[in-house]
C-alpha cells in the first residue's frame, strides 16, 4: 500500500519511521508541514490523488494545551479542519485512515476508566477541537480508526519524561501535581499498535490505547528520577490548585483498553516497563 504519515517530525511520527523498515512491502510517505501543509485542502487532495494514497496515519496535531485556550483558531485548523481534509481525500479513494486523538475529550470527573462508549465531555479548547476532529474523520472516511491516547512521551521531541530528567538534574527541589491521575504512553508502543492495525487490517471505530496501570504525575516523576538515577532532587506533591494553568486538565483520565486488546489480540506493556526502556534509550543516546 501507499501510506501517508503526517506529523513525521513529532514523537509518534518519528517512532513510526523507526518501524517502517520492517514493512518494506508498503511505500511510506513521511511528511510534515514542509512536505505537505495538511491545512491546505487543495494541497491535500492533490497529494493524495497524485501519490495514489491508500491509507493515512495522522500524527499531526496542535498539542499546546494551554496556548490553545487563547489561540482557538490555530487549534481548530490543525485539530479539526485538517483531519477532515485528510479523511475526505483518502475517503474518495476508498482508502483508510488512522487518526490519533486524546483523553482530553473527557472532563475527568469520574473515577473508573473511560470506555469508547462513554459520552465525550471535553472541558478545554484542545479537547473540544480534538473531539470535533474525530467526528470529521468518521464523517468523511468510513474506513477510519480513531485511537485516543494519553500522556505521550518518547525519546524524540519535548515531553514530560525528558523535562523531568532535565529539571531533576538542574534543581534540588521540584513540585509536581499529585491529584491528576492517568496512564503514561510510550510512543513506541503506540506506533507498534498502529503497525499491527495496518498489518491485520483497519477495523473502523474508536479505540483507547495507553500503557497499562494507573499513576499520578507526582508518582510518575518519582519513577522517572529513580530509573534515571537522579538522587539529588526532592520531589514534593502539589495540588492542582497550587499550579494553575489556562486550560483545565482532567483529574482522572484513565482509558479502558479492553476493546483494542480483544480486537487486535495485543498485549500492552505496563507503564514502568516502557518507561525503563525509554530512559535506557535516552541514556545510550547521551553517551
Amino acid at each position: 500500500m501507499n501510506i501517508l504519515i503526517t506529523g513525521c517530525n513529532g514523537q509518534l511520527g518519528n517512532e513510526m519511521q523507526l518501524l517502517e523498515a520492517a514493512h518494506p512491502e508498503h511505500t511510506w510517505m513521511n511528511t510534515d508541514v514542509v512536505e505537505l501543509d495538511i491545512t491546505n485542502q487543495l494541497a491535500v487532495e492533490h497529494f493524495v490523488a497524485h501519490h495514489k494514497v491508500d491509507g493515512i496515519v495522522n500524527c499531526a496535531a496542535y498539542t499546546a494545551v494551554d496556548k490553545a485556550e487563547s489561540n482557538r483558531e490555530a487549534a481548530t485548523t490543525l485539530n479539526t479542519v485538517a483531519p477532515a481534509y485528510l479523511a475526505a481525500a483518502v475517503g474518495k479513494r476508498g482508502g483508510w485512515m488512522i487518526h490519533i486523538s486524546t483523553d482530553y475529550v473527557f472532563d475527568g470527573t469520574r473515577h473508573t476508566p473511560y470506555t469508547e462508549t462513554d459520552t465525550p465531555c471535553p472541558d478545554s479548547v484542545y479537547g473540544s477541537t480534538k473531539l470535533a476532529g474525530e467526528m470529521g474523520v468518521q464523517k468523511f472516511c468510513k474506513n477510519s480508526m480513531i485511537i485516543r491516547t494519553a500522556w505521550l512521551y518518547s525519546t524524540f521531541g519535548n515531553n514530560f519524561v525528558k523535562t523531568m530528567i532535565r529539571l531533576g538534574n538542574e534543581k534540588t527541589e521540584l513540585g509536581v501535581i499529585f491529584d491528576q491521575i492517568g496512564t503514561p504512553t510510550y510512543a513506541r508502543d503506540l506506533a507498534q499498535v498502529i503497525m499491527t492495525a495496518i498489518s491485520q487490517g483497519i477495523r473502523p471505530g474508536i479505540y483507547h490505547y495507553s500503557n497499562e496501570g494507573v499513576i499520578s504525575w507526582y508518582d510518575f516523576t518519582k519513577a522517572i528520577h529513580r530509573l534515571a538515577g537522579i538522587t539529588t532532587c526532592k520531589v514534593r506533591p502539589l495540588h492542582t490548585s497550587e499550579y494553575p494553568t489556562p486550560a483545565h486538565r482532567p483529574a482522572y483520565s484513565v482509558l479502558d483498553k479492553t476493546k483494542i486488546k480483544s480486537v487486535y489480540g495485543i498485549d500492552i506493556p505496563y507503564w514502568e516497563e516502557s518507561l525503563r526502556e525509554c530512559i535506557a534509550q535516552l541514556s545510550n543516546e547521551s553517551e
